[in-house]
């Protein structure tokens, strides 16, 4: 049965297609029964057109709070604060001049202030009770303030309503402001755009911006679409984008992305991709999107919840009338009072606001470090993770691959390499790159190149000027049992072999780059008790080569795409919970396979992004480890909270029950332990991975 917390049976296109922002009012801490639980459990059975049109949209406004600027928000409070007001007031003639209004005057005035505190949540309350919904905390304040205002408690009725609205007006603002944070974190897109148009240049929105249009980006300027450097030369900081400081030079016809900052020259780039399928845009809306994707810790306090709230009211029901029938010296209104202190401190406020915003936190510390989380599920799953499979190719190395050596048996060196080059043309690989590049440097002769055919694992075929061409690895050549020289396998470097109608003619071999913090995140990795295993499709020495220079713990070379799903399928049958990294394509049925797939190099890749369930964005391995510390300082937040919502509650609720506390502490308590777990969890972002 697959995990609900990983939506592996959604195609990655649709995950894309689903995206849209969260509004902010719409955040989940109603004592789970008005959460987004029936939308997110399974993460995405909503479309993007559905607009959450649902009935909450009108039910989860929190008092009407604003969540736009801040002097919006205070002067929206109004009533509120009004309210804060005259119960000051009040408290100040009776405890500060002993001056004690009679009735009806005191319930009127404490009246007035208790509508202006309270509409809201009362109207909300009889909303849900129409809906026979009465397990929530709208109802469960409605009763305890109503209640304490039937005994005579005017102040205490007041006092509840109003700091706990303000409780709830705090919790708004501040997951607000994650959310907001999240958002700016990446919104740094540009509002305007020079293009050149009829021979002329115009500023205009991106938006307004075509494909194969040419944008000119000053320095100091941002990019504001994706596409290709037309200018011999620029240096960009992506430190946006990545994390990193360091400058990228960027040469003629390479990728430039939207968000990078032009640094020293007025540079022309060609636009690949609209506004909307920016590299970038695609990445915000990821991040937007990760908000609503709840975590297991966040489903199983929704689900506590709706079981807490029912067992405490009924509780506070007991602490009321079962005592009728064991003390003789019972009085109602007593233990009425009692029962409506328990009512207060048991809303579980502190714990469903707490929670989500220590993922908002979590989620936005990763992308402030080049580390993007699908969604708060994936912070929990990798804290999880035994053991740390990776791809060798763009992964632990650049990628980026030289020509070491050429050897054949023909006469002519440079017809052989033109040979290999024009068949290794027709593909994207990344040695196939390496070797057409070189060939550019012997000669500029063209050959004519026909029915080009791709063996995955194995290489290429074609008839190059009435010449077929084998190019690939050894088992290319046992495919079409071409005999070939055995001390070929003892070559350490990666090795493209090569035959000519039907016969063995020679080799190539090319040497790829480790990354400068490769060893180091694979030592870190060690540190934190992790396994870490190596698959690779080159050949079996070249993958002990780097294992051993990186101290790699297995290296599983020769593997085509499914022997890595094979290797990886075996460790998750052993019982480990498997993260895969990867950089592409290749890797992508892996990445869908493991428990949590990270894609190496969000911006180079659009199968990353669209594939992995976290992405690294500057290519470094040691951001793997960060990924975890990130998913563990969060799960530590969150723990926190828990423990101390639960610690205070359960102690205030014990002595309520027992006469010791009052309404005033009861609220004060609950008010002040959802503030606590809201500052607590706001710091994530602020912290260092």
């Amino acid at each position: 049965m697959q995990d609900p917390t990983k939506p592996k049976n959604i195609s990655s296109k649709n995950r894309l297609s689903l995206i849209r922002p969260v509004p902010a009012s719409h955040h989940d801490h109603c004592c789970g029964h008005d959460t987004h639980d029936h939308n997110h459990t399974k993460e995405h059975s909503h479309s993007a057109e559905d607009g959450h049109s649902h009935d909450h949209d009108h039910d989860h406004s929190h008092d009407g709070h604003s969540h736009g600027n801040d002097s919006a928000g205070w002067l929206s409070q109004w009533p509120l604060l009004l309210s804060l007001v005259i119960l000051v007031g009040m408290l100040v003639l009776d405890y500060g001049f002993a001056v004690k209004l009679p009735f009806p005057a005191n319930l009127i005035i404490f009246g007035v202030a208790y509508l202006l505190a309270g509409y809201n949540v009362l109207s909300l309350a009889f909303r849900k009770l129409k809906r026979l919904d009465i397990f929530n905390e709208f109802f469960l304040m409605s009763i305890a303030t109503l209640g304490a205002f039937s005994i005579g408690s005017y102040s205490e009725g007041v006092a509840v309503m109003v700091f706990y609205s303000i409780g709830e007006w705090f919790q708004d603002v501040a997951v607000s402001r994650a959310k907001r944070s999240i958002k700016a974190l990446l919104d740094i897109r540009p509002d305007e755009v020079t293009v050149f148009r009829n021979g002329q240049t115009l500023v205009v929105n991106p938006k307004d911006v075509q494909l194969n249009e040419t944008i000119q980006v000053k320095a100091g300027e941002k990019v504001a679409l994706d596409g290709e450097l037309l200018s011999e030369q620029a240096s960009f900081n992506t430190a946006a984008l990545t994390g990193e400081s360091k400058p990228d030079t960027k040469r003629t016809g390479e990728k430039v992305f939207a968000g990078m900052i032009n640094l020293n020259t007025v540079s022309e780039i060609k636009v690949t991709s609209l506004f909307k399928d920016s590299k970038l845009s695609r990445i915000l809306e990821m991040v937007q999107d990760a908000t609503a994707r709840k975590s297991q810790t966040q489903l199983f306090i929704s689900r506590f919840a709706k079981v807490y709230t029912p067992i405490v009211f009924f509780l506070a029901l007991a602490v009321c009338l079962i005592p009728y029938f064991f003390v003789d010296t019972y009085v109602f209104t007593d233990w009425l009072y009692r029962s409506l202190v328990f009512l207060v401190i048991s809303c579980p406020c502190a714990l469903v606001v707490s929670i989500p915003l220590g993922y908002f936190g979590g989620i936005g510390l990763g992308s402030r470090n080049g580390i993007l989380f699908k969604g708060s599920n994936y912070l929990d799953v990798m804290t999880q993770v035994t053991s740390i499979v990776m791809d060798k190719t763009g992964t632990l190395t650049h990628g980026v691959f030289k020509v070491q050596q050429v050897v054949t048996d023909q006469s002519d060196k440079t017809e052989f390499i033109q040979l290999v080059a024009a068949l290794e043309s027709q593909s994207t690989h990344p040695i196939a790159k390496a070797i057409a590049e070189y060939a550019e440097s012997q000669s500029d002769q063209n050959l004519k190149v026909e029915r080009v055919e791709e063996i995955s694992g194995h290489g290429l075929k074609g008839i190059i000027e009435g010449k077929e061409v084998l190019a690939g690895n050894t088992k290319l050549l046992k495919k079409y049992n071409i005999t070939y020289p055995e001390d070929l396998h003892s070559i350490v470097d990666t090795i493209v072999v090569v035959a000519v109608n039907g016969n063995y003619t020679g080799y190539i071999t090319i040497a790829d780059q480790i990354k400068e913090d490769a060893a180091q995140a694979i030592k870190a990795m060690h540190a934190l008790g992790l396994e870490t295993i190596m698959l690779s499709g080159d050949k079996q020495t070249v993958a002990d080569a780097v294992a051993r220079q990186l101290g790699i713990d297995q290296a599983y070379g020769d593997l085509l795409p499914e022997g890595k799903v094979e290797k990886v399928q075996a460790l998750k049958n052993a019982g480990k919970q498997i993260a895969f990294v990867g950089d592409g394509v290749n890797d992508a049925p892996v990445i869908a396979l493991a428990d949590v797939g990270i894609a190496m190099g969000g911006l180079g890749s659009d199968a990353a992004i669209e594939t992995a369930d976290v992405v690294i964005q500057n290519d470094q391995p040691s951001r793997i480890v960060s990924a975890i510390k990130a998913g563990k300082l969060t799960k530590r937040i969150v723990w926190q909270n828990i423990s101390l919502a639960m610690i205070v509650k359960v102690g205030v609720l014990i002595l309520g029950a027992g006469g010791v506390a009052n309404l005033w502490e009861a609220v004060i308590a609950d008010v002040g332990v959802a503030l606590l777990a809201i500052l607590n969890a706001v710091r994530i972002q602020q912290m260092k991975l």
